[in-house]
């Protein structure tokens, strides 16, 4: 049974607190938020208990963290946690510096701890499957990866005015799902990108509509394409093309149901948000963790992942403003 201690209560910490809940060889012994009222409510709901940071770090009952706190405390806690022995699973960006990430890699492996950076997309059963039968060949050499993600409306301004822009924020998850499936690293990054939704956005300095090409040695291409808004709900789809077919995941639909009338054909609206779109994948992604941990095999993503997609999102925002190229 792995004890995991739970450091941060919010949205994604209670998603991640149901899937431990849910695993028979795991258990949350406790959790810790900067709001106390958040640890205490949610450890009444999963019958853990509610501790500082500190304490859930230091504890000898706590064999694992997962870090679903704000990523500004990732570094400390990541290097506390180190320091303590513990495994670690931290949610993504693992830092908004890329040096501050390297450095975290060098704490990590200097305690000998295992690490798993959460790009939850990877467990999605479509994105998984697709990934798959790449590597087995099914569509030959990839030329073209092709990503689209659109949430149905922006976040709060001051969440925008935090977050590192779309780039490291949102679109992070694409560069980890471009190597993912391209096989292959990026080698250079152009990036465009507007203010289109809310001019607030472009006020706070960044944009809310991007899309980015990465290329690769071998002269593979992938194309991302991000919007804070979709009025159709959750858009989440991926193609990848290469020199023997295609492979294509489409949405999540509320459900299956078509209707056909002499108007047309009618489906169901897209899943609203990552929080139902994904929810199979962050069971899949603890539970990879939990397995790893225990069986003392190699965890995916690692830091190095997101060290990467880190870096691939500074070159995106860099080319942006710079309206240039950007060679990694």
């Amino acid at each position: 049974m792995l004890r995991i201690g739970l450091l941060g209560c919010g949205r994604i910490g209670k998603v991640h607190a149901m899937s431990i809940a849910r695993l028979e060889t795991a258990r949350l012994v406790a959790v810790a938020d900067a709001v106390p009222a958040a640890a205490t409510a949610l450890a009444t709901a999963t019958g853990a208990e509610a501790r500082s940071s500190a304490e859930v770090i230091a504890a000898s009952d706590v064999d694992a963290v997962v870090i679903a706190s704000p990523t500004d405390t990732h570094f400390d806690v990541i290097h506390a946690a180190a320091a303590a022995g513990k495994a670690i699973f931290c949610e993504k960006p693992v830092d908004m510096s890329a040096d501050r990430i390297r450095a975290c890699e060098t704490a990590v492996s200097a305690a000998g701890v295992p690490f798993m950076t959460a790009f939850n997309r990877r467990f999605d059963p479509g994105f998984a499957d697709i990934r798959s039968r790449i590597v087995a060949g099914e569509i030959g050499a990839v030329e073209i990866v092709t990503i689209l993600s659109r949430d149905p409306s922006p976040p709060p301004i001051g969440y925008i005015e935090s977050s590192g822009g779309i780039f490291r924020d949102m679109m992070i998850h694409d560069f980890d799902m471009a190597r993912f499936l391209l096989g292959e690293e990026p080698v250079q990054v152009f990036a465009v990108g507007a203010a289109l939704v809310d001019p607030a956005i472009g006020a706070a300095g960044d944009v809310d509509t991007a899309a980015v090409t990465l290329t690769t040695a071998s002269g593979q291409i992938c194309q991302i394409s991000n919007s804070r808004r979709a009025t159709y709900g959750y858009d989440q789809r991926v193609e990848v093309h290469g020199s023997k077919g295609l492979l294509r995941a489409e949405n999540h639909l509320e459900n299956t149901v078509e209707l056909a009338t002499a108007q047309g054909f009618r489906r169901a609206p897209a899943q609203h948000f990552f929080l139902e779109r994904y929810e199979g994948a962050y069971m899949a992604e603890m539970a990879h963790f939990v397995e790893a941990v225990q069986a003392g095999t190699a965890l995916s993503p690692t830091l190095q992942d997101g060290l990467r997609a880190q870096l691939l999102a500074d070159a995106a925002a860099l080319s942006h403003v710079e309206a240039r190229p950007v060679p990694l």
